[in-house]
């Protein structure tokens, strides 16, 4: 069944802008705070790993009471909306106290560590949550949420790679050759156009289709609901692969040009070929409309994995031309996977309605929950291989040290590309959107 589009652009540009201002943030978490803790703060690999996991688990935790407190607020402004007024102020100062360096003792500073992460996540959660929650209650039209959903991405990948390329040559201009106040300064510069990127979206979006009578369910109605909705746990897990994938190679990029090749400044070099990754996103919107939704993620798979599998061949030949040309397909792959991360959970939402719940809170907090439990656990298989083979900050590695950067940027993200495209296969795009047009 046809609907009307109901946003302007106005608002749809707003929508997409706060997924922007989360990555001023996140895109420094996950490529660049593991080696900050290392090389700049002091701490060791098996303290950050530690670290890693403890936050990822708190953030599981998170991202659920999130859900749940989406799911349960009752307000003018909606359920999903408010989190951007409320919170976006205490997400930023945490992010800035995250890149402080205090002198502390080796206990103190680890301390703070744990104090301004923790907190930085669970702040991250209550305003990116929200973003995918607040999506199915924009339109009932799917073209146009595939629309909506194709611009967050775009300004979201955008801003990951203007992170990626600018962070470090920020972090010298600013710093003048120290490291900790150049890291400072380029997270207070991303967290002030976060916060008014945030609080935007607040005044532009508005929530126009929610179903009072099935808003507000019990915790027990809700996970019957669940049990029964197999699309939301099979995209759960392609979601949390995605990102497991994504931290190991990221937080491991900066370690492969910096100890394997001897130069760290080719990182905003190379991270500049991820600008492909906008090519997957806008592909989108003309292939999800015409072979669907599951297979334009499928294919986005096959071809990241085909750029890996180049990539990783360059780093056997030392051929920077290769990681190059691997890492621009691998890119584009990748575009055409996480543009179409929301917008799939919003179809599963939409599937839940059908069953007379609407909890878009806690099957949202699926997308932040694969992003947490990813990076945490990338985290942990990055700093704990790399803590067993004998790792040393600012030093030559040896040679064990040097194949397990290699292995974590080349082989164990080819790997984890097969495993989500053979997940995704169990994913039925069909059933789903029957019902869903059938309601509709």
């Amino acid at each position: 069944m046809n609907q009307p589009w109901q946003t302007k652009w106005p608002e749809r540009i707003s929508y997409g802008l706060s997924d922007a201002a989360d990555n001023l943030v996140f895109q420094m978490m996950t490529t660049y705070l593991l080696f900050f803790y290392t090389d700049v703060y002091g701490l060791s690999a098996s303290a950050a790993a530690i670290l890693f996991v403890v936050a990822r688990l708190a953030d599981v935790i998170e991202s659920l009471i999130i859900g749940i407190m989406i799911d349960h607020t009752h307000s003018r402004f909606g359920k999903s909306r408010p989190f951007f007024l409320w919170y976006a102020l205490p997400y930023v100062i945490f992010a800035v106290l995250t890149f402080v360096t205090p002198n502390f003792s080796g206990n103190g500073k680890l301390i703070w560590a744990y104090i301004t992460y923790l907190g930085l996540g669970f702040f991250y959660t209550a305003v990116n949550l929200p973003i995918t929650s607040i999506l199915p209650t924009l339109s009932k039209n799917e073209h146009e949420l595939t629309l909506l959903g194709v611009i967050r991405q775009f300004f979201g990948s955008a801003v990951q790679i203007i992170v990626a390329v600018f962070t470090l040559p920020l972090v010298s201009f600013f710093g003048k050759g120290n490291q900790q106040s150049g890291f400072l300064y380029t997270i207070i510069l991303f967290g002030l156009i976060s916060l008014a990127l945030i609080w935007n979206t607040f005044f532009q979006v508005k929530e126009r289709f929610s179903q009072p009578e099935q808003a507000h369910q019990p915790l027990k109605d809700v996970w019957k609901m669940l049990k029964k909705n197999k699309q939301w746990f099979i995209i759960s897990i392609v979601i949390l692969l995605y990102w497991l994938t994504t931290a190991i190679k990221n937080q491991t990029t900066i370690y492969y040009f910096k100890y394997l090749q001897n130069n760290e400044n080719l990182v905003p070099l190379v991270n500049g070929f991820t600008f492909a990754a906008l090519i997957g996103v806008v592909l989108i919107v003309r292939t999800s409309k015409k072979i669907g939704k599951k297979q334009t993620m499928l294919t986005g798979i096959a071809v990241a994995t085909i750029g890996q599998l180049i990539l990783a061949l360059g780093t056997i030949l030392n051929q920077l031309a290769v990681i190059f040309t691997g890492t621009f397909i691998n890119s584009i792959g990748n575009g055409l996977i996480i543009g179409l991360v929301s917008i799939m959970i919003a179809d599963t939402i939409r599937y839940g309605m059908t069953m007379g719940i609407q909890a878009e809170g806690i099957l949202a907090s699926t997308d932040d929950f694969g992003v947490n439990v990813g990076l945490g656990f990338g985290g942990l298989i990055t700093a704990g291989l790399f803590h067993l083979s004998g790792y040393t900050a600012n030093h030559a590695q040896n040679l064990a040290t040097q194949h397990m950067i290699t292995l974590n940027y080349a082989w164990l993200p080819l790997i984890l590309y097969v495993i989500m495209f053979i997940t995704l296969l169990f994913y039925n795009e069909r059933q789903l959107l029957a019902a869903v047009n059938q309601e509709a």
